[in-house]
């Protein structure tokens, strides 16, 4: 009997050691696990750049950081993905106390996706991972007692530089061609007179130069011939084509354009002032 009981007491001891050795070599990382575990818990922990957007919104910078979304019992954390965006997937990692459930609003066709977020008690975190027909949200959720985000949202690489590109379209477009200016910097004060297939779309002048756009249909082969009237004669002076645009060296006061000659000859005269 004593023999069975040692044998059975040795037996036990074994499988605890054997047991505590699976678990250690469990937790055990390799060289590259290690780096790669540091490596994730640093992107996660980066604080990044949060901003107040429109009715109280919280605005994270997709891709910058792994968004840390504050939740409360009681409470619903509304997350707002970016206008026509198709979720695909939804997943948490504790799906018995984390609730999420999907809205939408605005317009058919372009409707914005709302994930409602809902933890079950506090002092909760977890992970979601929301796949969508643009892209992946790597999500962390944590819940607090009696603090929570009420509306998330998202501001996106794509739409912070089709804005710029707004914004640099709209100072160019207010900066004429050839004058380098803005337009309101410029004299827009010339009358034309006369009938011609390419005549000037408009005259203005920086006060040192004078700057003739024509159509987009003048060719530079059939670009008139510019006279300055002066003195009541007419004389050339030195001008230059730019694409559609004559640039003339000086601000004029009267001017003939000339093109063809004969029957055919078509001709245009400016005049500053009206």
């Amino acid at each position: 009997m004593t023999d069975n009981r040692t044998r059975a007491l040795a037996t036990a001891v074994a499988l605890i050691l054997v047991t505590g050795s699976n678990a250690a070599s469990a937790q055990s990382m390799s060289t590259n696990e290690s780096r790669g575990a540091s490596l994730s818990a640093k992107w996660r922990e980066r604080p990044g750049l949060v901003t107040r957007g429109p009715d109280g919104k919280v605005i994270f910078l997709y891709g910058e950081v792994q968004p840390s979304i504050v939740c409360s019992p009681l409470q619903v954390c509304d997350i707002e993905l970016q206008a026509g965006e198709v979720v695909r997937d939804a997943l948490v990692g504790d799906t018995v106390r984390w609730k999420v459930e999907p809205a939408t609003s605005g317009d058919s066709g372009a409707q914005a996706v709302h994930l409602v977020v809902k933890p079950a008690e506090p002092d909760l975190v977890t992970s979601m991972v929301v796949t969508t027909s643009r892209r992946t949200y790597h999500l962390q959720l944590k819940s607090h007692p009696t603090q929570y985000m009420a509306r998330v949202g998202f501001d996106y690489p794509e739409d912070v530089g089709a804005r710029m590109a707004a914004v640099n379209a709209r100072m160019e477009a207010s900066t004429l061609p050839g004058a380098g200016v803005p337009a309101e910097q410029l004299n827009f004060g010339f009358s034309m007179s006369g009938s011609a297939s390419w005549r000037p779309t408009r005259v203005y002048s920086d006060g040192t130069k004078t700057y003739i756009q024509f159509p987009s249909t003048l060719s530079g082969t059939d670009a008139p011939v510019l006279f300055v009237v002066s003195g009541g004669d007419n004389r050339i002076v030195n001008y230059r084509m730019k694409g559609e645009l004559m640039i003339v060296d000086y601000a004029i006061d009267r001017a003939i354009l000339v093109s063809g000659v004969g029957w055919s000859q078509e001709k245009i005269t400016i005049a500053r002032g009206g």
